[in-house]
């Protein structure tokens, strides 16, 4: 097995709460464990890894809300007015060779804006405040809904594999000038 050698990925710091024009990011809670729960059991969440049972789900959520504090990166709740609609998420860890900006919208919340709206202030936000020189998305080839939400954004598919997941191409989010 390799071993991955310790690094803090960015500086700890809490979850941020960011506003966009219709959802609020904030940092995951208790009360989003349900929905959370549920969407990782579905069919839904595939395109992450799923569906996995509760206990899996769990140290998802857990490790998801948990890592900001370590690492300074992690998933935030996707709020709408009415409800969790998804996640976004800044990710780094250690199997990862640059920053993910992450998005997924729960199948209720779906084909409303609001991955490529979450997205876009999360990666604004990250831009200003991680001083990193590249930001990435890692998309499944056949991932065509989180394709769309890349090119939204402005990314390009630079046509490499990800190291930690070969199913996944590397998208390239330019720096703002």
């Amino acid at each position: 097995m390799a071993s991955h050698a310790f690094r803090p990925a960015l500086p700890p710091r809490e979850a941020p709460v960011l506003q966009s024009g219709r959802l609020t990011l904030r940092p995951l809670s208790r009360a989003d464990w349900p929905a959370f729960r549920d969407f990782h059991a579905s069919d839904a969440s595939g395109p992450v890894g799923g569906p996995i049972d509760a206990k899996d789900a769990w140290s998802l959520f857990a490790a998801g809300a948990g890592s900001w504090m370590l690492d300074g990166h992690g998933w935030l709740a996707v709020e709408d007015g009415q409800g969790i609609a998804g996640l976004v998420g800044l990710l780094f860890p250690p199997h990862h060779h640059e920053p993910e900006i992450a998005w997924t919208t729960f199948p209720h919340a779906r084909r409303r804006g609001y991955a490529a709206e979450a997205a876009r202030t999360l990666l604004d936000w990250a831009w200003h405040e991680t001083g990193r020189p590249h930001l990435v998305s890692y998309i499944e080839s056949g991932n065509a809904p989180s394709q769309a939400v890349a090119r939204r954004l402005g990314a390009a598919d630079t046509g490499e594999a990800a190291a930690h997941n070969p199913d996944c191409t590397i998208w390239a989010h330019p720096r703002p000038a």
